[in-house]
């Protein structure tokens, strides 16, 4: 088993806050996510910057791998301190048994126990339930079309003794208006019984891939538009992103920095398949390069337009 640096799959320092690692892998996500991505690898990839982001985002999880990482190097064997032993059930419970797309490296540091309880001779059991993550585009929550998923099936003997699993894919139609975390429940697709009891179910895990123009506030979308100081003050027409094309937008004169723009239906679905709204939110942006001439009209400007915008400080 070798260690994993989640820190480089993030392509972040040890030393970086939340939000860093946040917008690490929300640009990662994107990049890698396998319905999107010409990469190659593209799927492994995906899943090796989704395990880093679920240790580093989690102020106990990091801690402990943080010192774990002492005693590992990047593709080498992973060799823990002596007296180390990992907790059973550490954020994950059995439920999720045989649908984990984490590496060995992270089960063995986070992992919860993934066998039947009381499995033994002449067993009747209901199957398990199980879960697993799906990750889902923000533009595939407007679309009604099915996403196939792939996961690895238990198996047990007749007894209750674990067999090797099994790969098992499945076509499944997103319904409208899912959300971050919400649960699907998929009946009877999760473990088999045993003694010709029930299966379990299987639970989809939503998960929302961050995407880099959106943020997401309900069933609305937030889109921050940045403006040339003129196009702010004089007004015009621009070409605006949404999640199905582009539109056109008047942006009003005199419009401000922190300035919120409806636009009517342009935003997610919500359960009924009613679309919320997108909100362009302006911010102003100055030019960093600058010649003579330019700063020159600048100056020029400043002399006459004789605006101050600190007045009500009084000072």
């Amino acid at each position: 088993m070798d260690f994993k640096d989640y820190y480089k799959v993030l392509g972040i320092e040890p030393t970086a806050d939340d939000k860093a690692v946040k917008s690490a892998y929300r640009k990662l996500a994107r990049k890698y996510h396998p319905d999107v991505s010409k990469e190659a690898n593209a799927e492994n990839k995906f899943k090796d910057v989704a395990e880093a982001y679920e240790v580093l985002k989690n102020t106990e999880k990091r801690a402990e791998y943080d010192e774990l990482r002492k005693y590992g190097q990047q593709g080498r064997p992973f060799e823990p301190p002596p007296g180390w032993r990992p907790r059973e059930g550490r954020g994950f419970t059995d439920e999720r048994a045989g649908a984990s797309d984490y590496s060995d490296f992270f089960e063995s540091l986070f992992g919860g126990a993934n066998r039947p309880h009381g499995a033994g001779r002449n067993t009747i059991r209901r199957g398990q339930d199980m879960e697993m993550e799906l990750a889902i585009l923000l533009e595939e929550t407007l679309a009604a079309d099915t996403k196939k998923i792939a996961f690895q099936m238990p198996q047990y003997s007749a007894n209750g003794q674990p067999l090797p699993a099994i790969s098992k894919t499945l076509n499944v139609k997103i319904p409208p208006g899912v959300s971050e975390g919400e649960r699907i429940r998929l009946k009877g697709q999760g473990a088999p019984g045993l003694g010709g009891a029930a299966n379990g179910d299987l639970y989809l895990i939503i998960r929302l891939v961050p995407h880099p123009l959106f943020d997401v506030e309900g069933y609305n979308l937030i889109l921050t538009v940045p403006l040339a100081p003129w196009e702010a003050a004089l007004g015009g027409q621009i070409m605006l992103p949404t999640l199905n094309g582009k539109i056109s937008l008047r942006i009003p004169v005199n419009s401000q920095s922190g300035q919120r723009l409806r636009i009517k239906g342009k935003g997610l679905v919500n359960k009924l398949g009613e679309p919320g709204d997108l909100y362009a939110l302006f911010k102003i942006v100055i030019p960093t390069d600058a010649d003579e001439p330019t700063r020159a009209l600048w100056t020029k400007l400043a002399e006459k337009a004789e605006f101050n915008p600190r007045t009500e400080w009084g000072l």
